[in-house]
């Protein structure tokens, strides 16, 4: 059976690239797998502190954490379209002054949004004084998809994201490079129930046999291929 070079290179090159592209989908599964075991044993460990001391995001982000301080009610921002059981409404999101020095951006939790006026706060409670609060590290208070800027323009409340160094720069406070998604209840009737990360595991590996399928469909082309020219050729 003879081959033409031009044909089985070509049909070489997609079987590689597809078969890398397998593998790769499948070292992103096991990235995702490993980051999710950690999260899960993040979760069952003692909350770390969180003072003065800078601490970066790469070190943090997923641990439990504390925080001794006071909210600061005069820097909210509300993240709006955040739907909870498909009703519209807005994150709550505040800087809180730390005890030992610094500050820290808190994600306090979900409240409605008024129907018949978007930009209606629900009301809700803000402890004075000194609290304690518990929470998750993250590294935003949750994204979701905006056009430019958002609407980040300074002491604007109701935005789409925020970011914490663009904020940090606009309100001056020397804020900690990741956000408490706050745990712990202080009776401030808002809406704490936070969906569970996911990493998309099963995604990467369906997209990995994909990739192979093609590949295995590549060769078998190429086979067939070659075989209906040697019928040819006798």
């Amino acid at each position: 059976m003879k081959f033409r070079l031009v044909p089985v290179l070509l049909i070489l090159f997609v079987m590689a690239v597809t078969i890398r592209l397998g593998f790769w989908q499948r070292d992103r599964a096991h990235q995702k797998e490993a980051l999710q075991a950690h999260i899960e044993r993040y979760e069952h460990a003692p909350a770390q502190s969180v003072g003065a001391q800078p601490i970066p995001l790469a070190s943090i982000e997923y641990h439990r954490v504390r925080a001794v301080g006071r909210f600061m009610p005069e820097d909210v921002v509300y993240l709006d379209n955040r739907p909870y059981n498909d009703q519209p409404g807005f994150y709550v999101v505040m800087p809180f002054q730390l005890a030992g020095g610094g500050y820290v951006l808190v994600n306090r939790g979900w409240i409605p949004r008024n129907a018949d006026m978007r930009t209606a706060i629900a009301p809700y409670r803000t402890p004075a004084g000194e609290i304690t609060i518990e929470g998750i590290a993250r590294a935003n208070a949750s994204r979701a998809f905006e056009l430019g800027q958002g609407g980040s323009a300074e002491h604007q409340k109701i935005r789409q994201n925020v970011d914490v160094g663009a904020f940090a720069k606009e309100t001056g406070l020397a804020l900690q490079s990741f956000v408490i998604e706050q745990t712990s209840d202080d009776g401030d009737a808002l809406v704490r129930d936070w969906p569970v990360p996911t990493m998309g595991v099963d995604t990467n590996y369906g997209y990995m046999f994909q990739w192979w399928g093609m590949a295995a469909a590549a060769l078998g082309f190429g086979l067939y291929a070659a075989r209906r020219a040697a019928k040819k050729g006798n």
